[in-house]
């Protein structure tokens, strides 16, 4: 046998040997964390699809929220975690702009946004205002602009198209990510136009890719009480389609802690897991927690710590086809971005640069979502990460050892 063909049946058999040793290793694990629980024989074999790189089922998402301690799911998370990308945690230089905070929908959970009436605690940037905070950036090295707000009549298809295209002439190196889907929705309904139309024209204008905002729960039960007026499921699902079937690429985030169930949550991401087999165009999966101070929703108790660890843990286990899982540091607090890192999540978002009001205002953790990129690097190399500066589409610009 050639020396060539010995060493790879040689690397074969000892990879095989490696591999089998150490799943046999992880199973162990696992069934000591299963001691006493009463579906242990159900979670082992839910292990086992982890261990073999299998899809795990609805039912099984549905049986990890109901019975799976954080111990369990961590383990489970992880290890995917560490099988995709070995210890490297992403983040990038962004910056946010919020055109304006008046809103013509009225979504229950919202402490952001104002009635077209409420100018008093309301704002509206102009073109001019837009770009100037655009021209504050200039020569420093950040890769994008983030662009979301309310859903305000003034903000056309057509005049947003001319913001995209004057950004891009002032700072055509710059990626830009804008508007969730429902701010989408409404423009080019406004328009007369399909998404792809409409998508169209904004990605000749210079849009990049588009946010995930807007997903809240996709069950029409609870959105017909927290928002019932803006687009549904069915549309944001389209118009992330369209999105990607134009060769841009976007984000999907989830709005969990209030009214919806475990089956909820699981119905949700089954949907995004669906279109992500269909189109590939997601980059990340985004759980947002829901924050209950100055809205409509402020009775209900915000979740824990461990059940938003728990929440990531399982985001990850069950969307196997996104290659990324996002915390949100700004809405969660820097110490529990810290601990998802050992719960699946492997990106931290980005800089921010203290321009982002739409958690600060319902009462999240950084009042002031601000940190430098020595600081993000610092936060993740403390619990043993590397830390790898991205871009918008996870292209490597720098990296920490």
């Amino acid at each position: 046998m050639p020396t060539a063909a010995k060493y790879e049946q040689s690397h074969f058999f000892y990879s095989t040997i490696y591999t089998t040793f150490a799943t046999l290793k992880f199973l162990r694990v696992i069934s000591t964390l299963l001691k006493n629980n009463d579906k242990a024989a159900e979670l082992i074999y839910i292990a086992e699809k982890v261990a073999a790189n299998e899809r795990i089922s609805d039912a099984d998402a549905l049986l990890l929220y109901e019975k799976a301690e954080l111990g369990f799911l961590g383990t489970l998370a992880n290890a995917i975690k560490l099988k995709k990308h070995g210890k490297a945690v992403y983040f990038n230089r962004n910056f946010h702009i919020e055109p304006t905070n008046l809103c013509v929908f009225d979504c229950k959970f919202c402490s952001y946004s104002r009635t077209l009436k409420e100018t008093e605690d309301g704002w509206f940037m102009t073109k001019e205002q837009i770009l100037h905070i655009i021209d504050k950036y200039e020569g420093q090295p950040v890769t994008e602009v983030h662009i979301v707000g309310g859903v305000h009549p003034k903000l056309t298809l057509e005049f947003m198209g001319e913001i995209l295209a004057a950004i891009r002439e002032r700072r055509p190196d710059l990626h830009i990510k804008a508007f969730t889907a429902v701010e989408l929705e409404y423009m080019c309904r406004k328009a007369k136009v399909s998404y792809k139309e409409g998508m169209n024209y904004l990605k000749e204008h210079g849009l990049g890719s588009i946010p995930g905002g807007g997903a809240e729960i996709f069950a029409d039960e609870i959105r017909a009480q927290i928002c019932a007026d803006k687009a549904t499921a069915e549309q944001w699902l389209a118009i992330h389609q369209a999105t990607h079937e134009l060769g841009m690429h976007s984000n999907a985030t989830m709005l969990y802690g209030h009214i919806e169930s475990f089956a909820h949550r699981v119905d949700h991401m089954s949907r995004l897991r669906a279109l992500q087999d269909v189109t590939g165009g997601f980059n990340t999966f985004i759980p947002l927690k829901f924050r209950h101070e100055g809205n409509a929703m402020s009775s209900i108790k915000e979740l824990s710590v461990i059940e938003d660890l728990r929440n990531y843990a399982i985001s990850r286990i069950y969307l196997d086809n996104f290659p990324h899982i996002k915390a949100y540091w700004p809405m969660i607090g820097r110490q529990t971005a810290q601990l998802s890192l050992a719960f699946g999540v492997n990106d931290l978002d980005g800089t921010i640069d203290d321009s982002t009001k739409i958690y600060s205002m319902a009462g999240a953790e950084d009042q002031n979502p601000s940190l430098s990129t020595e600081q993000l690097v610092s936060l993740i190399k403390s619990v043993g990460g590397i830390a790898i500066e991205r871009d918008t589409l996870y292209n490597v610009v720098n990296r920490w050892e």
